[in-house]
């Protein structure tokens, strides 16, 4: 509840005789000081990080697309902000070595199964002799070992062959989820490397955007999984509830912020790489003693307020604070419920100084 405490300032008058007779000194006085005051509550608060962000694909539901090897592209007719579906060709490059490569690891592995054959029969026929005492057993194990050799040889150039098969198979590439295509940075004809900086395509899942925060490293510790927040879009005209689904474990030594990301609660309009600013709840205190921001002063490290007692006086209250949200301050320690403290008038205004309370 909210009062009026109201009065003038203490005066102190010298008075003199007209007759030159010595000055005598009038006692002080005192008349009420106009004040505000409003009663300490007991309420929720919570303490938020106030960050900035960006909204990001989320881990899978991003995917940018290069060339398996330096090829010329053959086919490539999206443009930035179609859509794709699962299995759409994106990109057909044109890599002449890749077929060839394959070709020549196929001949490999028909060279490789002629020869086990070849070493397997050897050993039937000279496994015969021995059992017959025509060969020795030193012919047999020869035979033996030229066919373990053999059979080596042939499974490696198996793998070979499946991963030039693998390799040429990526001379197509079709999408792996349903998405839109973000970027695209070349065009048919282009001849592209192998290699992150030589990018082709970017496609993202928009169903699958989340919020990427920068939190201080100092603030990481409030961070806890599955707490609330809300995003402000650019303007301040998008406001959306988002939830923390990861943090990192751990800050490198070097690190002054953290990425956490949220997840949106349902879906957004908002697009990728749209700058926001977060706030996230890092602590609810419930049955919390709270007072107006206003009512607390400090002086050095030390916090008070200003108290009206049944005296109808202020009286100095050093206080513990807790947290501070929109316009409320937790008083830990040294007020209670109930208290009424100076919201306005109190600066500069001394200790045991009467006041009058009106409703």
């Amino acid at each position: 509840m909210k009062q009026i405490l109201k009065g003038s300032a203490l005066a102190v008058a010298i008075v003199a005789t007209c007759c030159g007779s010595p000055a005598v000194e009038h006692t002080d006085t005192e008349s009420p000081v106009a004040v505000e005051v409003q009663a300490a509550t007991l309420g929720a608060i919570e303490g938020r990080i106030n960050v900035t962000g960006v909204v990001m694909p989320a881990p899978g539901a991003d995917w940018v697309i290069t060339a398996p090897e330096t090829a010329r592209i053959a086919e490539l007719d999206r443009a930035e902000g179609d859509a794709v579906r699962a299995g759409d060709v994106l990109v057909r490059f044109d890599i002449p070595t890749l077929a060839s490569n394959v070709s020549g690891r196929r001949a490999e592995v028909a060279q490789a199964r002629a020869r086990v054959e070849s070493t397997r029969a050897a050993v039937t026929r000279i496994s015969g002799l021995v059992d017959r005492g025509v060969a020795a057993r030193r012919e047999m194990e020869e035979a033996q070992r030229d066919q373990a050799e053999a059979e080596a040889t042939l499974a490696r150039a198996e793998s070979d062959v499946e991963a030039a098969a693998a390799l040429a198979s990526r001379a197509i590439v079709t999408a792996r989820f349903a998405g839109v295509v973000a970027r695209r940075w070349h065009n048919p004809g282009d001849m592209v490397e192998a290699s992150a900086a030589d990018p082709i395509l970017r496609v993202i899942d928009p169903a699958r955007l989340q919020v990427v925060a920068s939190v201080p490293a100092s603030d990481l510790p409030r961070i806890t999984v599955g707490r609330p927040g809300h995003i402000t879009g650019p303007g301040g005209t998008t406001v959306e509830e988002v939830t923390v689904i990861a943090r990192p474990a751990q800050l490198d030594a070097s690190g002054s912020v953290a990425e956490v990301r949220l997840a949106f609660k349902g879906s957004t309009r908002l697009a990728s790489g749209t700058p926001l600013q977060v706030s996230i709840v890092a602590e609810t205190h419930d049955q919390a003693v709270l007072v107006d921001s206003a009512a607390v002063q400090h002086e050095g490290d030390e916090a008070f307020v200003m108290i009206v007692k049944d005296d109808k006086k202020a009286h100095r209250q050093v206080v513990e604070t807790g947290l501070t949200a929109e316009g409320k301050v937790e008083i830990v320690k040294g007020v209670a419920a109930g208290d009424r403290v100076i919201v306005k008038g109190a600066s500069g205004l001394p200790d045991g100084a009467a006041v009058t309370i009106e409703s």
